[in-house]
This record gives C-alpha cells, sequence and structure tokens, in this order.
C-alpha cells in the first residue's frame, strides 16, 4: 500500500521559544498591571445599562463562535470530500490512460510506468501516484526505495471493478486515498492505481467568509453599544444621576425610617385610594394586610376620619377617635395630581403619661432631697431622723426606724434574726398608736416586716384592714391603728453590704393608700439611709484602712477584649488582706498585658506595696515597655521602696515580691512571659492538653541586682487558656510544689470546653479542700484571634511618590470593611504617618490597619528607633503640625519599639465625628 504516512517527508521544529531574561519589572506582568485592574474594573460596570452591554456583548461573541465553528466544520467536511474526489479522478484517470495496461503486461512495468506516475503527481498535485502490481507489489513510488515493496493491505473490493477510498491521518494531516484496477481488453484486472491528496489541498472557503462574520459581529458590538448608551443616558436622566447601588441605598433607608418612626404614615392618591402605609399606621388604624389600593371609605375607618382622609384639606394635629385611640391627625395635599399625606399620633396616653410625670418629678425631687439631707453626719440616730423628716409628709404620714442590737452596738450585724430597737419616729400627729422611740420589738415570723428582712425586698400592705398577718404581731395594738385611720403600710429593710441592719416603715392615713409604683422611692430612701447608717457604725480607723484596701486591691471589672476572654478569682488568707494581685491591660493594637504578682506578708504594708506596683505596671504599660524592660523597672521600683525605708528608719521593708508578666498579640497569636521569682503559667491547648511552657526565671523583684530578665515567647493558637496563679494556690503546708502542679495539671485536664469562669471555678474546687493559709490569685484567659479580614498590611517603598498609593487602597480596604465614613479621617493620619516614617525612617517601612470592634488602629512601622515628638508649631512655621492633627484626630497614639526598629500608632474611635473634630481644629487654628 502506498500511503502517504509511508513516504511523506516529515518536518519537526522546535516551538519551544527561548526564556526571556530580564529584571521582574520589565516583564509582563508588571508592565499590564494597572492595565489589568482598569480591565477588572470595566468587567464589573455599576450601572444596568453597561450590564446590559455585557450581557449583549457576550451573547455576539457566542453567536459569532458558534458560526465560525460550523463553518470550519462544514468547510473540513466539503475539503475532504473534494478530496477524495480529486484523488480518485486522478486514479481513474491515470488507470485509464492509453498504454497503462500495456505497460503493466510489459516485462519491465516500472520503467514503463514511474515516469508517467511521476508527471501525473506533479501536474495534478497530488501527493502520490502509486502503481501496484495484483499481488501487491509497488512499480512506481515518489520514493524510488519504496519500488518493488509488497503492501500488505488488501484492495479486493478495487480487484473486482469498485474503487476504493480510504481517508486517514498522515504525519502531513488528513489525507484522502483513493484505489482503482486495471483491466486489461479481457477484462483481467493487470495492476492497481493508488491515488493520495491531503486535505489541506483543497483550497477553503472559511478564508473568504471569516471577515464577513466578524464585521458582522463588530457592527453588532457598536450597535449594542450604542443603544446600551443610550438606554444609560435615558436611565440616569430618570433616577437624576443615581446609581442601582444608591437608588437601592436610598429605598432602604427611606423605607427604614418609614417604618421605624413612632408615627403613622399614610399616602393617598388624587380618587382617595390607598398608596401606602407604614407599620404604626396600620397598628393604630387595624389595617387589613392588603389595605394598598383601596378606597379610603373601604377600610373600615371611623366616618369621620375617613372623610377627613378623603377631604385632601390640610389639617393640623386634629384629634379624632379611633376604636379606643385618640389620634392627632396631620394632612398635608402633596403633587400636581391632588394626592394627600397623612400623619398620625396616638395621644391616648397624654394625659395619662403627664400626670405620671408629675408623680414621678415629686419621686425625684423627693429623692433628691434625701441624698442632700440625709447622712450630714456619722450619728446613727440622727441619720435615721432624717430618713423620717424626708419621708413626712411628702412621702408618708408617718415613718418608724428599727436598728437590729448589734448594729447599734457599733458591731458587724450577724445576719439571725435578733431583736430590733426603734430609735426615730415622726408623723403630720405625734397622738398616733405607733410605739415611741427606744421600744425594743420582735417580730414574728410571716409577718410583713419579718418577710421583707428575710426576703432583702419591700413589702407592700395596701389595705392594713384585711391584712390578717400583719395583725398577728400585735392584736390589741394593730387593732388601735386600724381606728387611728392609718390604712396602708410599706416596710423596707435596711440593708448595706448585704447585711440587714434594721427595717424602716412608712404609713399613711390622709394620703390615698400605697400602691406599687410607691416601692421604688421607699427602697430607694431606704438603701440611701442605710448607707449613710453603715457608715457612721464603721466609722473608726479599721473602717478608714478597709476603705483604702478596697480600692487598692483589685480590679472589679475587666473590659471586654477582643483578644482575651477572662476569667478571675482572689481568695484572702485567712490572717486578712495580702499583696497577691493581678491585672488585664489593654494595649495597642489589640494588645493585651496580662500580670500576676504576689508581696510577700500580709497586712496594711503587703498591700499598700501590691498597691503601688499595680499602679507602677499599669504607668510602665502605657510605655509600652517589653515584658524584660517592665520587669527591670519594677526590680528598681522595690530597690527604691526599700532604701526610702531604710532611711526613714522603717524597719518593714520590702521581703519579697514576685510578678508575671505577658503580652499576647490576637494578630499573630504570639505570647511575650517574663517572670521574676513568680511561678511559670499553665497552658491548656484546644485540645484539652496541658502543659508548664519553660520560662526562663529570674531573681524576684527587689533581689535582681540588676540581672537581666529573660523572656519566652508562645504561640497560642484561639481558644488556648493561658492560666496564670499565684503559689498560694499550688504551695500548701505537708504538699510539695511539684504534687500542686500535678493536681493543678490534673485540674485543667477535666476542664476541655469549659469557659475561663468555670475553668477558675473547677480549678479552686479541686485544689482548695480547706481555706488556704496564703491568698491566691487566679486569672485564665482564653485566647482569640483576630479575623484575617480585619487586618490590611502593606509593604511602603522608601519613595514618597508611594503616599498616594497606599492611602488609596487603605480607603478600598476601609470601605470593604463599611467604614467609609471614617475613611478622610484615616487617610490624614496614615498619610502623615506613612510620611514621616520614609523621610525620617529606614527601611523596612510597613503599615497596618487594624479594626477592633469600637476602634480603628494604624500601625506604622521603619526600622529607626527615633521617637518622634509632639510640638505646638508656631504661625510662621511651615511644617510641624502632623502629629499634632493626628493627636487630634486620633483617640490615642504612641511609640513602641521592637527589636528592628519602632512602630508609631493611632487609634480612632468608630463612633467620634472626624470630620467635626479636623474642622474645630481648623477653626481653633484660626
Amino acid at each position: 500500500m502506498g500511503k502517504l504516512r509511508q513516504y511523506a517527508p516529515v518536518s519537526r521544529r522546535d516551538d519551544r521559544a527561548p526564556p526571556k531574561v530580564g529584571p521582574p519589572e520589565a516583564g509582563p506582568g508588571a508592565r499590564h498591571r494597572s492595565a489589568g485592574r482598569r480591565a477588572l474594573s470595566l468587567l464589573k460596570p455599576r450601572s444596568v445599562a453597561g450590564q446590559v452591554f455585557l450581557l449583549q456583548l457576550a451573547v455576539v461573541l457566542v453567536l459569532i463562535a458558534t458560526a465560525v465553528v460550523v463553518l470550519v466544520i462544514q468547510d473540513r467536511n466539503s475539503a475532504i470530500q473534494e478530496a477524495g474526489d480529486r484523488s480518485l479522478v486522478a486514479a481513474e484517470s491515470f488507470a485509464q490512460a492509453p498504454g497503462t495496461a500495456e505497460a503493466m503486461q510489459s516485462d519491465d512495468p516500472t520503467a514503463a510506468l514511474q515516469p508517467h506516475a511521476e508527471a501525473v503527481r506533479k501536474k495534478t498535485g497530488v501527493d502520490y501516484v502509486v502503481a501496484l502490481s495484483p499481488y501487491g507489489f509497488r512499480w512506481t513510488h515518489p520514493d524510488p526505495d519504496q519500488i518493488g515493496e509488497h503492501v500488505s493491505a488488501s484492495y479486493g473490493e478495487a480487484l473486482e471493478g469498485e474503487p476504493h477510498q480510504t481517508t486517514f491521518d498522515s504525519s502531513l494531516g488528513k489525507a484522502v486515498d483513493s484505489t482503482v484496477a486495471v483491466f486489461d481488453e479481457e477484462g483481467t484486472a493487470v495492476g492497481l492505481v493508488t491515488v493520495g491528496v491531503t486535505v489541506d489541498k483543497v483550497t477553503s472557503v472559511v478564508q473568504h467568509q471569516l471577515p464577513v462574520i466578524f464585521t458582522a459581529g463588530g457592527v453588532a458590538l457598536l450597535l449594542a453599544a450604542g443603544g446600551s448608551a443610550l438606554v444609560s443616558g435615558r436611565l440616569r436622566r430618570q433616577t437624576r444621576g443615581l446609581l442601582p447601588v444608591e437608588m437601592t441605598r436610598m429605598y432602604e433607608h427611606h423605607d427604614a425610617v418609614l417604618h421605624a418612626v413612632r408615627e403613622g404614615v399614610i399616602i393617598l392618591d388624587g380618587a382617595g385610594r390607598l398608596l401606602l402605609v407604614n407599620d404604626e399606621a396600620r397598628r393604630l388604624l387595624a389595617l387589613p394586610p392588603e389595605a394598598e389600593g383601596r378606597p379610603v371609605t373601604a377600610l373600615g375607618l371611623s366616618p369621620a376620619l375617613a372623610g377627613l382622609l378623603e377631604s385632601g384639606q390640610a389639617v393640623t394635629d386634629k384629634v379624632l377617635l379611633a376604636g379606643d385611640l385618640l389620634l392627632a391627625v396631620n394632612l398635608r395635599p402633596v403633587g400636581p395630581k391632588g394626592g394627600v399625606v397623612a400623619t398620625l399620633r396616638d395621644t391616648t396616653e397624654l394625659r395619662a403619661l403627664a400626670g405620671r410625670a408629675e408623680v414621678a418629678g415629686g419621686r425625684l425631687q423627693l429623692l433628691y432631697e434625701a441624698s442632700t439631707r440625709i447622712g450630714t453626719t456619722l450619728d446613727m440616730k440622727r441619720t435615721a431622723e432624717e430618713l423620717t423628716e424626708v419621708a413626712v409628709p411628702r412621702f408618708a404620714d408617718f415613718a418608724t426606724v428599727e436598728l437590729v442590737e448589734p448594729v447599734l452596738l457599733g458591731d458587724e450585724p450577724t445576719g439571725t434574726r435578733s431583736a430590733m430597737c426603734r430609735i426615730a419616729a415622726a408623723g403630720i400627729r405625734e397622738e398616733a398608736p405607733l410605739d415611741p422611740v427606744g421600744t425594743p420589738l420582735r417580730y414574728v415570723p410571716d409577718t410583713p416586716v419579718s418577710v421583707g428582712m428575710t426576703t432583702g425586698r419591700p413589702v407592700l400592705v395596701p389595705h392594713l384592714a384585711t391584712a390578717d398577718e400583719w395583725r398577728a404581731q400585735d392584736p390589741e395594738q394593730t387593732r388601735k391603728v386600724i381606728e387611728y385611720g392609718i390604712h396602708s403600710m410599706i416596710s423596707v429593710p435596711l440593708q448595706a453590704r448585704g447585711q440587714l441592719l434594721g427595717v424602716v416603715e412608712f404609713w399613711r392615713s390622709e394620703q390615698e393608700p400605697f400602691e406599687s409604683d410607691d416601692l421604688f422611692p421607699a427602697e430607694e430612701l431606704a438603701a440611701r439611709a442605710a448607707v449613710c447608717i453603715d457608715n457612721a457604725r464603721r466609722y473608726t480607723r479599721e473602717h478608714t484602712t478597709a476603705v483604702t484596701l478596697q480600692r487598692s486591691l483589685l480590679p472589679g471589672t475587666f473590659p471586654d477584649l477582643s483578644a482575651l476572654e477572662v476569667g478571675h478569682r482572689y481568695l484572702p488568707a485567712q490572717a486578712g488582706v495580702g499583696g497577691d494581685w493581678y491585672d488585664v491591660i489593654p494595649l495597642p493594637g489589640a494588645r493585651v498585658a496580662l500580670v500576676v504578682g504576689d508581696v510577700v506578708g500580709h497586712g496594711l504594708h503587703a498591700a499598700a506595696t501590691m498597691g503601688r506596683l499595680r499602679t507602677a505596671v499599669h504607668n510602665f504599660a502605657a510605655l509600652d515597655l517589653s515584658p524584660e524592660e517592665l520587669l527591670a523597672h519594677l526590680d528598681d521600683l522595690i530597690t527604691r521602696i526599700d532604701q526610702d525605708a531604710a532611711a526613714e528608719g522603717n524597719t518593714e521593708a520590702v521581703t519579697g515580691a514576685t510578678c508575671l508578666y505577658a503580652v499576647y498579640d490576637p494578630v499573630s497569636g504570639r505570647c511575650v512571659v517574663g517572670r521574676a521569682g513568680h511561678p511559670g503559667p499553665a497552658l491548656v491547648t484546644p485540645d484539652g492538653s496541658v502543659t508548664f511552657p519553660d520560662i526562663p526565671v529570674a531573681p524576684p523583684l527587689g533581689v535582681g541586682g540588676g540581672l537581666p530578665v529573660e523572656t519566652a515567647e508562645l504561640r497560642l493558637p484561639a481558644d488556648s487558656r493561658l492560666v496564670l496563679y499565684t503559689d498560694g494556690l499550688i504551695e500548701a503546708r505537708g504538699r510539695d510544689i511539684d504534687v500542686g502542679l500535678g493536681m493543678l495539671r490534673e485540674a485543667l485536664a477535666h476542664t476541655e470546653g469549659a469557659t475561663p469562669e468555670d475553668t477558675c471555678r473547677t480549678v479552686l474546687n479541686t485544689m482548695l479542700r480547706t481555706r488556704s493559709s496564703d491568698d491566691i490569685a487566679l486569672l485564665v484567659a482564653r485566647t482569640r484571634l483576630l479575623d484575617p479580614e480585619q487586618v490590611g498590611e502593606w509593604e511602603v517603598p522608601d519613595d514618597p511618590a508611594a503616599v498616594s498609593r497606599i492611602r488609596a487602597e487603605a480607603t478600598d480596604r476601609l470601605e470593604s470593611w463599611g467604614l467609609g465614613e471614617s475613611a478622610f479621617t484615616t487617610e490624614l493620619i496614615l498619610s502623615e504617618l506613612v510620611t514621616n516614617a520614609i523621610r525620617y525612617g529606614a527601611s523596612p517601612i510597613s503599615l497596618r490597619l487594624l479594626r477592633d470592634k469600637d476602634s480603628l488602629i494604624c500601625e506604622v512601622s521603619d526600622g529607626t528607633s527615633t521617637s518622634p515628638h509632639l510640638r505646638r508649631a508656631a504661625i510662621t512655621d511651615e511644617g510641624g503640625r502632623g502629629l499634632f492633627l493626628v493627636a487630634q484626630l486620633s483617640r490615642r497614639w504612641g511609640t513602641r519599639y521592637t527589636d528592628r526598629g519602632k512602630i508609631i500608632w493611632a487609634e480612632q474611635a468608630l463612633d467620634a465625628g472626624a470630620a467635626g473634630d479636623l474642622s474645630g481644629l481648623l477653626m481653633a487654628d484660626l
């Protein structure tokens, strides 16, 4: 078989081009980055017309592509058919040519046929013309080396007189082979002629038709673009230049305001049909759900209200009845077609509210007088008398006060029900049948006074005549009280610090009976008096000392932090107030400092030293010092305290103080820990495993002798729990510290998934079977990581021209956070900080934006340790106002130093009006 692939030459070409060599900035990515961003913005049109144009563009492109594909397929099929016809014609022409049969029967067919076959091949443009013997041996071939070779393929169909065609893939592409037989005069097949033609040799019509298709597609695109431009212009005129997003936002705002107002809003057209109604109007008028579009007279309204709405006349605050409600109606005609807008306001409760406001004003005045008149002295009896004088006659007709006996003696109340003594009484008349001052009293159970003392809540008896429990105290005395005309009573326990000090009773005879609304002012009067009575009882040196210690001990609550969730406990020792302490201090950049410390000893000196250390830590933390620097400063402070005590002849030196200071960064999860003589922390990982990280320990504070403090860096995944504690938790008499650490590990191992507060509770319940002889401070912090979407970071080139790009990218990030209103202030701040870093700093320079709850933090770092200073520039100065602007526009700002330079940060309050602040600043400068 003389197929094309058996002899056609194969041309090989290496299509791989040599790699281009050059700097990165010369590459195509760098050259076309800005163009790529412009193209991306074009693919995201904001207008409806632009979106329609993109849809039309896509449809036209799909149609063009489909037409080209169909044309190519049709052309390929036609080319194959034409190649087959050409090869068949050439084969039949050569086979039937005069002399072909005689040449095949000659002694040397090759010599006779080879020249003619090559001539035919060249003239007809076919790829080969091969003559074969009936047995498959080649007589001719374009490649002389192939002459005489046997072809294994069978051409039985051709030998029987039917032309045989085959389509195959050759090295030159798709080809068609046609084979016919050559017969002598007797009809015997004396040989075969096979002709092959490649499809690519057939002229294609696609090249002539593609320009027409592309031209039609371009015209369609131009028409689509023109139509889109016309539609876009018309839409802009109709929407007054508003984009779809702006229209949607405006509609949402209007809809939200419409349904959020506390007045009903109704809009009617000129025919009196309801066009729009808000939720408040539906409620006031009890309108059905499908009220829109119906006439106002068909909505079930009162005839007067329906007639007023249908009239369309301007009305101001006309009051009409709508069911059980009194509505103030305002009507205003709007529009050229006679529409009307009505607003409805519920005035039913105005009178009641006015009366209640008057009563509330009187009660507020009463409480104000109580705050100024009760507690003018530190005498318990006089304070109780001031309480009765304030209450009578403005709040009650009679008032009496009793205190428990331990309180009268100045002792702590026992907390158990004990005898009382009446120490004050006042009334509108003196002959009231109430027990006089000095009468000892003991209330029986289930009486209103006993119930109030037990529950700690005021008790109201609106009708004494029907109160059997009250009469059970003393039937004869209570009968006299009722006959005297006293008809109602409120009993309020006097409580301070959760302890019962006594009880006060308010009685009425001339005024209206007490109501439930009177419980609040009665409780407020009693609470103010109770505090004053307790202050008088505790007015001693011990009280003053205790108040001082209470204010300087531990923080009560911690701020809500995005970095940590904190649980804490403090248990004083049996001996009294000690020096254990802890704190949680927010730091710039959403970081948090955790502090736990211990001053050896108990009493006033230890507590005072602890307070000084806490204050010092807060001051050092405000400077944003690293843990090692802060502990070094604390060590110097303790040394100076001891030196001052020795100079004054005070023998109470600080015998020992320890501290652990950790700084946690929720952006990276990095926690730097340093400790001076303090037990190391425990770490509970999210999978529940408990470890004690190896933290280098420095000598206790005051005995370090200037030795450096080493720190350790921990990487804390989210939901890790860092447990800080003092030695009182793990050390105890008869228990080694290793045993205590083992118990702590076991306790923490059973707190998987627990909150910090639950962890504190579990640890203390496990570790403390009895009350400890030493103070215990426990702080559990569960870590959180800021969402990467809350952080934006940029590397800043050392080029002032890069500031505008950085500012634009930062503004885009603020827009993605929904903080577009803060963009102007933020641009001013970061422009100043970045420009200062480029001018006066050193590389590397970077910018980081942090969104942390109600604050936005801008941090600019560079490679120098020179700190900028805030100053007020003179009027004639050309510069020097940058940091002043930053300080005025931000809530706070500062500088912190790193191992490789410094970070200047500024924190903005997201609820602050930056533009207003700036305008005020500019007016101040003027």
